[in-house]
């Protein structure tokens, strides 16, 4: 199995409600892990992913068979992240500021034991780059389903890949980095969701 223990696609039904809930169990893990890289922090990568799983199942009944689901919600998660990070640089100076104040929470020890510098590096890229890369090598997606979790080309992932690798390289330097999935946390009812 490619990295992210990732098994066969599954099929679905459009407008099942039981078919978005597999759906939904089967790929949050996944889509929370490639927003976190994505976006700046857990919390926003959450959001995010519940966004995304909302504007998803307000469009279930619309979605077409004619590409895997797991990359249909890919793309919509991809999507809201990339906006959210264009709207969060157009935020006001006072905005920015005022939330700077703001108390943090406490760092997990597990999250200062990751990877701290590819996360940065991979933040510290343009969206559409880290995606690829994410998807790639976190969740071991081949080129064409990354394309389609992107809607672009597969020539494209290629190109976008490549870019990505270059800029990491230029970032960390001749550190061996690694994109191997981080495990997912378990809540009380042992249902799998990733908090990485």
């Amino acid at each position: 199995m490619a990295g992210g223990g990732r098994g066969p696609l599954q099929t679905y039904r459009s407008g099942s409600a039981e078919d978005f809930h597999r759906l939904y169990r089967a790929t949050y893990p996944q889509v929370y892990r490639t927003l976190r890289a994505i976006l700046r922090d857990p919390a926003e990568a959450e959001d995010c992913a519940q966004d995304a799983f909302v504007q998803a199942f307000q469009a279930w009944s619309r979605w077409k068979s004619d590409g895997p689901a797991e990359a249909w919600i890919h793309r919509i998660a991809v999507n809201r992240a990339i906006s959210l990070r264009r709207r969060a640089r157009l935020r006001s100076v006072p905005e920015l500021l005022r939330r700077l104040r703001a108390p943090r929470a406490p760092e997990d020890p597990s999250d200062i034991a990751a990877q701290r510098d590819l996360l940065a590096a991979l933040r510290a890229i343009p969206p559409r780059l880290a995606a690829a890369i994410v998807l790639r090598h976190y969740h071991g997606y081949t080129n064409r389903e990354i394309a389609a979790a992107l809607g672009v080309s597969e020539r494209t992932v290629g190109t976008r890949l490549n870019q990505a690798r270059t800029r990491l390289r230029k970032v960390l330097g001749d550190w061996d980095f690694s994109l191997e999935p981080l495990p997912a946390l378990t809540n009380d009812n042992q249902e799998s969701y990733a908090r990485r």
